[in-house]
């Protein structure tokens, strides 16, 4: 493995990392990459809280590779292939990069599928030969390969019995990746994307142009509350998932669950400020989601 993956975190040349010092590396990564996702991961065990850093990290990994690497040797296509190589490596347990030394200890203590991290990987190669989506059904296509993995590769951490965990998994997942989409919208025009279906932007009256030029009018507040209605709808089916996982985790979904619908609740509140700036949660915010989360689950176990 080259150190020429992602400059903004690479190897050090010839630094040895040891096991605590991966997962400290992966952890290190969650918390920075995903401050919204990951505000629930501290009310985990120690040992699946490891683990979930380990899998988001090299999840995040690839997603950077396309978002942010700048290398100008290598094409992000051409370092997907070497983080590929390198997830192949780590289940062979032969890792050279710190995020897949804390993988392959990880996957010897859960079951969690090879293919679902290249079916992402697929995903993450779709933003580099598209950039558009005309009607949802295209876009769930990408939703299921760059989300709807995040459930297979968490479930086997959090623990569940009933199959139908995988069914509200999907809809929590899914909830989440639409969150993103719409809180980020200013952010990937930026980058020439648009993730909202085609379609969907004409039947609200709106238009493409008019979203490129970020024109705020009743149009676009259509397309946002259009949105927004239909994300809190998936995490309604999702919060079914909730008894279905084991007791450990579930304070970390429902957290998961209860800051997105923060930010769904954000957007609702101010919904042109999504043409101009990626939405997120002041720390007063996140400690607010935190607290009432507990209260909730203080209610739940009465």
């Amino acid at each position: 493995m080259t150190d020429t993956l992602v400059k903004n975190r690479p190897m050090q040349p010839g630094k040895a990392f040891s096991l605590e010092g991966a997962y400290r590396y992966c952890h290190e990564i969650t918390r920075q990459c995903g401050p919204h996702f990951s505000i629930g991961f501290d009310f985990l065990p120690p040992a699946k809280q490891s683990a979930i850093y380990a899998v988001y990290a090299c999840c995040r990994y690839a997603d950077d590779i396309v978002d942010e690497q700048q290398d100008e040797q290598m094409s992000p296509a051409a370092l997907l292939r070497l983080w590929e190589e390198e997830l192949d490596r780590c289940y062979r347990q032969s890792p050279t990069h710190p995020i897949t030394i804390a993988l392959a200890d990880t996957i010897q203590r859960y079951p969690i599928p090879k293919n679902a991290f290249f079916e992402l990987i697929e995903g993450c190669k779709m933003d580099l030969v598209r950039n558009r989506y005309a009607t949802f059904e295209e876009l769930m296509i990408y939703c299921d390969r760059v989300a709807t993995t995040i459930r297979d590769l968490s479930l086997p951490i959090f623990g569940y019995r009933d199959p139908a965990a995988k069914k509200y998994g999907r809809a929590l997942s899914t909830a989440l990746q639409l969150t993103n989409i719409l809180r980020d919208v200013g952010e990937d025009l930026e980058r020439d994307r648009i993730y909202i279906p085609l379609n969907e932007i004409e039947q609200a009256g709106f238009s493409e142009t008019a979203l490129l030029h970020r024109v705020k009018s009743l149009p676009c507040l259509k397309m946002i509350a259009f949105q927004c209605h239909r994300i809190r709808d998936h995490f309604a089916e999702a919060s079914q998932i909730i008894p279905l996982i084991e007791t450990d985790a579930r304070i970390t979904v429902l957290m998961m669950m209860n800051v997105y619908l923060k930010l769904i609740e954000k957007i609702e509140s101010n919904p042109f400020d999504i043409l101009d700036r990626s939405i997120r949660l002041s720390p007063l915010e996140k400690q607010g989601v935190v607290d009432a989360t507990l209260v909730q689950v203080g209610g739940m176990k009465k």
